[in-house]
């Protein structure tokens, strides 16, 4: 047996674990070296008990070329270049079989050491897993929205089509009417917004470019009360018009919105202001609301959470009186900000 070498905090595992063929591995020397072995008696005792790590998933053998991969990178890291030319890698599955084969006081310390390690570890991937796939999210999403603008601007071009088309229609007088084309034809890639949206169950994508093209409208002012909001909710506002002020009133039922989320989008767009307010435990319904208090008012009554359309059936409609709304809206203003977690 040689000196003990303790492993004392996550960073010293975490220099010794490496991704090969897809899994994480350690690798022979480095365990030798834990448990207090020259690395040729460590794989003698493997081999000696050879029988217990007979399964790839529990021990495999580097290849040339994977051992000069793993060589390159020990000199680029300043770490010695190990001895041998093929290097055994043993998965997690296979460290803990070890432990049931290396013996000793110093082998029962190391190996109680790597189990708390490990759980660690894996308790700190667990608790951040959310965030870490929301932040993935975040990404996937701009880009997404991305491509959803893009669409709207090949309707538009589609939509001046339409007007030549109907313009060499008007010409031709008899030969053909208007009304002999199909009216698919005709009002393919209008931009206008209708004053009522129909989204069909499973069409997600038409959902986002309704919403977003509702949101350009806006002048100065967009409100949103939802309960339901996520980081999708404020990815739909990216298209909205330069120094338009963005106010989402939520109860944020489910914290399907999370501070990280909302603190990394500000920073991807710094020049989008949303602030976000308590809704009050009053709403069930969901509201668009477009510039407030001007000429050019509007009020979008929608049957589901910007975040959830084209999941199922839903309808968004826009509503003819909005002064029955004035005194909940004023009312709404006055609440406080909400703390998301």
């Amino acid at each position: 047996m040689e000196k003990e070498v303790i492993i004392n905090n996550e960073n010293d595992l975490k220099d010794k674990i490496y991704m090969i063929r897809g899994v994480q591995v350690m690798l022979d020397k480095d365990l030798a070296e834990i448990y207090g072995y020259s690395t040729k008696a460590f794989n003698q005792q493997v081999k000696n008990n050879i029988e217990k790590f007979d399964e790839e998933d529990l021990m495999f053998q580097l290849t040339e070329e994977e051992t000069n991969n793993l060589r390159s990178n020990f000199l680029t890291a300043n770490i010695s270049v190990m001895s041998r030319s093929l290097p055994y890698a043993f998965t997690e599955q296979g460290v803990y079989m070890l432990m049931t084969v290396l013996k000793g006081e110093l082998a029962t310390k190391q190996s109680k050491a790597l189990v708390r390690l490990f759980k660690k570890m894996k308790d700190y991937v667990i608790e951040n897993q959310q965030v870490v796939s929301q932040r993935d999210f975040l990404r996937l999403s701009l880009q997404t929205s991305e491509n959803t603008q893009n669409i709207i601007e090949f309707q538009k071009q589609l939509a001046e089509i339409d007007d030549k088309v109907e313009t060499v229609v008007s010409n031709l007088g008899d030969m053909v009417r208007k009304s002999e084309l199909s009216p698919i034809m005709l009002n393919l890639g209008k931009p206008e917004i209708p004053a009522g949206w129909l989204i069909l169950n499973g069409q997600p994508v038409e959902s986002d470019i309704a919403y977003q093209q509702i949101y350009t409208l806006a002048n100065k002012t967009i409100y949103i009360v939802d309960n339901y909001i996520s980081l999708k909710t404020l990815i739909l506002f990216k298209n909205a018009k330069q120094n338009v002020a963005v106010t989402i009133f939520s109860d944020n039922t489910n914290n399907g919105l999370h501070k990280v989320e909302y603190d990394d989008f500000c920073k991807e767009f710094p020049g989008l202001k949303i602030d976000v307010k308590e809704a009050g435990k009053i709403f069930h319904d969901r509201y668009n609301i477009l510039d407030y208090g001007t000429p050019d008012e509007k009020i979008y009554h929608c049957g589901a959470s910007s975040k959830d359309g084209g999941r199922k059936v839903t309808t968004i409609t826009l509503t003819d009186d909005t002064s029955v709304y004035s005194g909940l809206i004023a009312q709404l203003l006055k609440n406080k900000p909400l703390v998301l977690k």
